[in-house]
């Protein structure tokens, strides 16, 4: 920590114990900073950020907010008192469920973490546990519980079923299913079955939260809209090289350059779905950037049908 700043009358904090305060790792605290600029920090004298405690603060909130669900894009322009706002539900909703929490965990590790958490995790009582999925019904005995608490590196479309029968299996008061990897549709399947959805959190005590909050009723919002769904590609790089050459013997040459166009876009937003990921947040910004590029292919490809209708081109047959 540094001391008083000159001409100023607070205390401010080098980037790693900012990072500790807020319960952040510091790599996700610069990589936060590189792409949403998120603090308008001071600077050391040898060009160290420097973070003030309303900062920090802020730090803190974004963390908590993003562990339960909300993307930090949608986050980073949000004033400190809407992120107050935002968590203050969660906690309240949360703090109204009180005492032991009889739970089938689904997850190896989850189950590892929460008896070496001590203190932290003696809320979440854990009655029966599997590796996966497809265990419950081994270890399921009829007998209801508070909670069913499932985690998964990765979940799909599969999934859903999967959970859904799982859930009937322990007559289960609440769900939350925690995952690392996952696509918005099946988010949305998941949460339209009443599941609480978020990501792994760091801390038991985050995961306590979550738990608490799911049998108060509290769901979270989708990340994405129901707009975001993106379409096969209408134009493939052939139908674009035919479309090109067609278009060569006019003297406008739009169907060209758009051509060029598209065939960089749908690149780019087959890129994002491969490019590696250093971290949750890599993989996070990846997705929405897929997102982007779908979007974007997705209205490219609408005017190319327009204008090759215009000027007489011919419309490939999977294209129409």
């Amino acid at each position: 920590m540094d001391g008083k700043q000159e001409g100023q009358r607070q205390v401010t904090y080098r980037s790693g114990v900012a990072a500790r305060l807020a319960g952040l790792p510091v790599e996700t605290l610069r990589v936060w900073e590189r792409r949403y600029a998120l603090s308008d920090t001071q600077r050391s004298p040898h060009g160290q950020r420097l973070y003030t405690a309303e900062q920090v603060r802020r730090l803190s909130l974004l963390k908590q907010l993003v562990d339960l669900g909300h993307p930090i894009g949608v986050l980073t322009d949000l004033p400190v008192e809407r992120l107050e706002e935002m968590i203050a539900p969660d906690a309240s909703r949360a703090a109204d469920v009180s005492g032991p929490m009889r739970t089938l965990v689904v997850g190896d590790s989850l189950v590892r973490r929460i008896a070496a958490s001590g203190r932290d995790g003696r809320a979440v009582q854990v009655q029966r546990h599997c590796a996966r999925l497809d265990g419950v019904a081994a270890v399921a005995d009829g007998q209801a519980l508070d909670m069913l608490l499932i985690e998964a590196s990765e979940l799909n479309d599969d999934s859903v079923p999967q959970i859904a029968a799982a859930r009937d299996l322990t007559r289960a008061t609440a769900v939350v299913v925690l995952y690392r990897f996952c696509g918005s549709a099946t988010i949305r399947a998941l949460r339209e079955l009443g599941c609480l959805v978020a990501r792994v959190p760091a801390e038991i005590g985050e995961l306590v939260l979550l738990c608490r909050s799911a049998l108060a009723g509290q769901g979270l919002p989708a990340p994405e809209q129901a707009g975001d769904q993106i379409l096969p590609r209408r134009f493939d790089d052939e139908m674009l090289a035919t479309i090109t050459a067609a278009g060569n013997r006019l003297s406008c040459e739009c169907p060209r350059h758009l051509s060029d166009i598209l065939m960089m876009v749908g690149s780019f937003e087959r890129y994002s779905a491969q490019c590696a990921s250093r971290n949750q947040e890599d993989a996070r910004l990846h997705h929405e950037l897929g997102l982007a590029a779908g979007r974007a292919r997705m209205v490219l490809e609408a005017a190319m049908e327009r204008l090759v209708l215009a000027e007489g081109l011919p419309l490939p047959g999977k294209a129409a």
